[in-house]
């Protein structure tokens, strides 16, 4: 265990639908964005599981005769996004296991800040691994309590003892969990289709299968579903939320509710807060497609300056921040984005962008830009600026891969090779989800971090990165 996160994920569960396995594959299609390096389905059909996954988007892991061969009622889906390092066939989910007569199997969204030492502890009992995924922890926790009866007993046990992030969707041949942890840092919704129950990270995924939401799952609790219906237990006392914020800035997508927001609504106010903090003398405001798109367009109906897309997004391209590796992410951005010159000659541009993170992607698309022929290039982040490490499942793990982590806003303008940079404020970000401020997970802006974080998964927390010459 090397003690980095390990995923970024989407989860996805139906229990009570003659064709679970296709809507599942459907459902994770809509989860598309939250990792595309694996997918997999596990479904049960009451006296039997059975298991696909392989590496790459849903697209290709599935086709017509994979899916006929996932029979059943009852299904979990999940697809997979890592950091460098962890991009193995072997840490494909849902994870499987067999034990006795019984089958388990695993889809889980976040990262356990504990999983090293409860690993080295198992691991001392006898157990044995097969993955690196802090995900085998939950169920060789549940290995003892080896009966349908005892499930309930199986589940409190073992998430009791893990901390940090989990959304999970788990599964034996009869029944179907879905759990949240007590802080809520990962949305999990439940919804239903013609008398089944869904589960999924996002409403675009109920969306698409046409099911109803019902509501989320709440923080700390547990549901279990079968033939008797749903059942909810709130085992563990409750403790102070921390909804991870960079959902609404980054990773869900628009057309998704998230936390009682809808996600597209958030982002047009992040811009619109942008345009009261910053008033620029440009000739055009533009984002980078897609996910800058929504602040662009808040700002721009804010202050009344065209809004134009400068850009061109190539759609056969996946996201460059979800790439395992520095090398795709430099090519992703070369081959995803294409200026539209006639558009940006001789213009003052505004570019509205969600976030910076390593800086790398922004420095290139600005080269960009400036090729094209702008005449300047300012930039507006419709969030503050990432100076820690999110220890809870989002690939910015370390200090050193965040470029504001030691090093001020000129700077980081400086070196990404732009004429003005600024940062929506703190306080512009929380008034833009119009909730309360103590009920999100702010980490990666402030350092307050909502769990302990053990010796092993902070060490890497080094000094900020080092930063070429423009």
């Amino acid at each position: 265990m090397s003690g980095r996160p390990k995923e970024y994920c989407g989860i996805f569960g139906i229990y009570g639908h003659a064709d679970a396995g296709k809507l599942t594959y459907f459902g994770l299609y809509a989860l598309q964005h939250r990792g595309q390096e694996s997918a997999g389905i596990v479904v049960g059909n009451g006296s039997e599981v059975r298991q696909h996954i392989g590496m790459g988007l849903v697209s290709e892991v599935f086709d017509d005769r994979s899916l006929a061969d996932l029979p059943g009622h009852l299904a979990i889906g999940h697809v997979r996004y890592s950091t460098t390092g962890s991009s193995l066939f072997k840490n494909a989910q849902p994870f499987l296991i067999e034990h006795g007569r019984r089958s388990l199997a695993i889809g889980h969204n976040g990262n356990l800040v504990n999983a090293a030492r409860l690993r080295r502890e198992l691991e001392s009992k006898g157990h044995i691994f097969q993955t690196t995924m802090d995900s085998e922890v939950f169920l060789h926790l549940m290995v003892p309590f080896d009966t349908e009866e005892a499930l309930e007993d199986a589940l409190i046990h073992s998430l009791a003892q893990v901390e940090g992030a989990y959304s999970i969707v788990l599964m034996t041949k009869k029944t179907l969990v879905g759990a949240r942890d007590p802080h809520g840092f990962r949305p999990l919704c439940l919804g239903k289709l013609n008398g089944a129950y869904v589960l999924a990270s996002e409403t675009c995924a109920l969306d698409l299968v046409e099911a109803e939401y019902i509501r989320d799952i709440e923080p700390g609790e547990i549901v279990l579903i079968d033939d008797d219906g749903l059942r909810s237990i709130k085992p563990f006392p409750e403790v102070q939320g921390a909804l991870c914020i960079f959902e609404y800035i980054y990773f869900a997508r628009p057309d998704s509710d998230i936390f009682g927001q809808n996600v597209y609504e958030v982002r047009k106010r992040q811009g619109e807060r942008l345009a009261a903090e910053f008033q620029m003398d440009v000739d055009l405001i533009m984002p980078f497609p897609d996910s800058g798109n929504y602040a662009a367009l808040g700002y721009a109906q804010n202050s009344g300056i065209p809004f134009e897309m400068g850009v061109i997004r190539n759609h056969y391209i996946g996201r460059t921040f979800i790439q395992p590796s520095q090398f795709m992410r430099e090519f992703g951005v070369r081959v995803k984005l294409n200026p539209v010159k006639s558009l940006l000659r001789g213009k003052r541009v505004l570019v509205v962008e969600d976030s910076i993170i390593r800086g790398t992607t922004t420095r290139t698309r600005i080269n960009t830009l400036r090729n094209a022929g702008a005449r300047e290039v300012h930039m507006l982040v419709s969030c503050p600026p990432h100076r820690y490490p999110c220890y809870y499942g989002i690939d910015f793990s370390s200090r050193g891969e965040l470029i504001a982590a030691g090093h001020s806003v000129d700077e980081i303008g400086a070196y990404i090779g732009l004429d003005s940079l600024g940062y929506l404020s703190l306080d512009g970000l929380i008034g833009a989800t119009q909730m309360n401020r103590e009920r999100f997970c702010l980490a990666c802006f402030d350092g307050n971090y909502p769990t302990e974080v053990c010796e092993e998964f902070s060490k890497y927390c080094l000094e900020g990165i080092q930063l070429a010459e423009p």
